[in-house]
């Protein structure tokens, strides 16, 4: 596209600048949040088990999706503060790349869930347990992630919203609105909240019956961690509220003009409330840091005295 289609000139409004700021420092937070959990398990031994594998997987999906919105951001700063209206060479890919990540971040949780699942109703299918099978699981998520949104590429359905500084699929009563949501967004979130509520179910039918301690033990251990996982995606669905709701607006008439700047701005500055939430959720990570944390203080606690 040439220069000429996007010479219409826009408002800069007041407020843009200042939220593109802190769009970029609340992605730098979780960027840097999720490196420093992904090497953390990569770096201590008593990490390296199937469930925190699965949680390795969700904070490298995190670090790429806050990679991907961190250079949307940079773009739409760079854009609002020079005043430019036309997109650069990667905008395109750039919102390619935003579907692929939000898939792989959703899903990955969905594989936390389903993991825990197998754990307590298939406790003796073992291979369904290791880490070859959870692997497998784990790379077909990530092909699912980048065939997922093709159609998208395919169709030029991407376009570059000049109100929005953004390359995205409009927002519109259509077919890949809808395969858009669903995918990316409904599938993921239905299943584990489904997986939920038949651990529930299966452990009262455990109560019911006579279960040996330990068993219906680590059944309700499980169950707590789905319930985390569930917290922590309600949350995401939650913060990601404004663009459900502009999508829903958009079956029946045009969206706001700034609907997904708006929308971003939920989606960026929660990304690093979701980091420290996954941080809180899971124990050996939470203790691997917490160790390293100390240590360093009675190291330098001496060197000062």
């Amino acid at each position: 596209m040439t220069f000429e289609n996007y010479s219409t000139i826009i408002n800069i409004e007041s407020w843009f600048i200042p939220f593109d700021i802190l769009m970029i420092m609340c992605t730098v937070l979780a960027i840097v949040l999720a490196l420093i959990f992904l090497l953390t398990i990569i770096l201590d031994k008593t990490c390296h088990t199937v469930p925190m594998m699965l949680v390795a997987n969700s904070c490298l999906a995190e670090f790429m999706f806050g990679s991907d919105v961190l250079g949307m951001a940079l773009f739409t700063f760079q854009n609002d503060f020079h005043q430019i209206y036309y997109p650069d060479s990667l905008c395109i890919f750039r919102g390619y790349l935003g579907y692929i990540v939000t898939i792989l971040q959703n899903y990955s949780f969905l594989l936390q869930a389903i993991y825990r699942y197998i754990i307590v109703i298939y406790p003796t299918r073992l291979f369904w347990q290791s880490i070859r099978f959870q692997v497998y699981l784990i790379l077909a998520t990530w092909i699912f992630g980048f065939i997922c949104p093709l159609p998208y590429v395919f169709s030029h359905e991407i376009k570059y919203n000049i109100d929005n500084q953004i390359c995205q699929i409009p927002l519109q009563l259509s077919f890949l609105t809808i395969y858009n949501a669903l995918c990316v967004y409904m599938i993921p979130v239905l299943l584990i909240i489904l997986i939920y509520f038949k651990l529930v179910r299966y452990i009262q039918d455990m109560r019911k019956h006579v279960t040996p301690a330990n068993i219906l033990y680590r059944a309700q251990l499980e169950l707590k961690m789905v319930r985390r996982i569930v917290i922590l995606v309600m949350g995401i669905v939650t913060i990601g509220f404004p663009y459900a709701l502009f999508v829903f607006i958009s079956f029946f008439t045009t969206p706001p003009k700034y609907h997904f700047r708006i929308a971003y701005i939920f989606v960026d500055t929660s990304m690093a409330f979701v980091m420290i939430a996954l941080f809180q959720f899971t124990e050996p990570l939470k203790i691997s840091i917490m160790k390293r944390i100390i240590r360093q203080t009675n190291v330098i606690v001496p060197a000062i005295t």
